[in-house]
């Protein structure tokens, strides 16, 4: 089956993480993001994908290639110009298959393992023409619900209901942005246009072959935030997600590249890449991933946070809940925490107190005790 995945987005809510990465390559954990989604569909049977870019398509041509590597087929179709989640699907009409194949329509920032081949079958039994897979959520206020009967059918879609919408609702179900589409679905789309799959061809579908496939059990994350950045690093550390990653972890709940000098202390779950450097004394972990050739300075203690690729953290400096952008440097005796976002090539200097999710954004310096929470 093919799949086309949505990855036009600029990911502004994950900035400064994506000041000079597009979302679908940022790093999570050891590998870009969007390779999760591509592992995940191979799984299934997918071998044909299609990414229909927008924002710096170039970067992720260059990070994920041809999907040689993967085990997949990937094409690459480029917006000249934003045309809403519908629109874009349109315009990479002539790459979709034949009149008669059915598809994968997938948004491009979800962090998932729903059973896709259960959906297809599911798909394919109730002879639907869309079939929405859904997750279940314990507070629907910020989400669109989607309505189905007995029959899985969809009925309707309440948009961030409020408490006085929910009587007589025992579950709550969101879309989980997998779509098994017939190709009749493209026909509906006007060429040319913005148009949003969501408000326009979905609501069109009720009452005419869409259904909804109820993924009981499955992980799914929106990785739009850096909140949501970090619970999904932490998620696929402690394996609450199926993941390549957890192989890479085994038993140990650790991966600590050969080269490493460890001499502080690295407490699992733990990612640690190659070329880094653990300082006498210091604490890494739990809940952490190191880039590579990171420098963990003497005393420091780091927790709960990603620092990636290059970064140099100072001497009894703390990292906490927080995340670090390649080739930053922390000084000795500064501290981060509280879900500070810290940019590419950042320069923070000693006794900071960085806090609050403040973002620094990529190329700033801060001199020594120029912020203190």
């Amino acid at each position: 089956m093919q799949a086309v995945i949505l990855v036009g987005g600029e990911g502004t809510r994950l900035r400064p993480l994506t000041s000079r990465q597009p979302k679908p390559v940022i790093t999570l954990v050891d590998r870009p993001f969007l390779v999760y989604m591509l592992e995940w569909l191979r799984g299934h049977g997918v071998r044909d994908v299609i990414l229909s870019c927008g924002f710096e398509p170039t970067k992720v041509r260059e990070a994920l290639g041809d999907g040689t590597q993967l085990g997949l087929k990937l094409r690459y179709v480029v917006e000249p110009e934003p045309r809403g989640t519908a629109g874009a699907l349109k315009y990479a009409d002539e790459q979709v298959g034949g009149l008669d194949d059915r598809f994968l329509m997938l948004n491009g920032d979800v962090l998932t393992d729903v059973d896709v081949t259960a959906q297809i079958a599911q798909h394919e039994e109730t002879g639907a023409v869309g079939t929405l897979g859904l997750v279940p959520v314990e507070d629907p206020s910020a989400y669109g619900l989607v309505l189905c009967n007995g029959h899985k059918a969809v009925t309707g879609f309440l948009e961030k209901p409020a408490p006085s919408q929910l009587d007589g609702i025992d579950r709550y179900y969101i879309s989980a942005g997998v779509y098994v589409l017939e190709h009749s679905v493209l026909d509906l789309i006007p060429s040319g246009q913005n148009v949003s799959i969501e408000r326009a061809i979905w609501p069109a579908l009720v009452g005419h072959g869409l259904h909804g496939s109820h993924a009981e059990g499955a992980y799914w994350m929106d990785i739009g935030t850096p909140e949501r950045y970090l619970q999904g690093t932490f998620d696929i550390l402690e394996g609450n997600v199926r993941t390549g990653v957890t192989e890479l972890l085994g038993a140990s709940y650790s991966a600590i590249a050969d080269d490493v000098v460890a001499d502080g202390r690295v407490v699992p779950p733990a990612v640690v890449g190659a070329g880094s450097k653990i300082g006498a004394g210091a604490h890494v972990g739990s809940l952490v991933v190191l880039g590579r050739g990171v420098t963990i300075g003497p005393g420091a203690r780091v927790e709960r946070s990603v620092v990636l690729d290059g970064v140099t953290v100072g001497a009894n400096a703390v990292v906490s809940d927080c995340i670090v952008a390649p080739g930053a440097t922390i000084g000795d005796g500064a501290v981060l925490r509280g879900g500070a976002v810290i940019g590419d090539d950042v320069r923070i200097g000693a006794g900071n107190v960085l806090a609050s999710g403040i973002r620094v954004f990529p190329d700033t310096t801060l001199p020594p005790g120029a912020i203190k929470f």
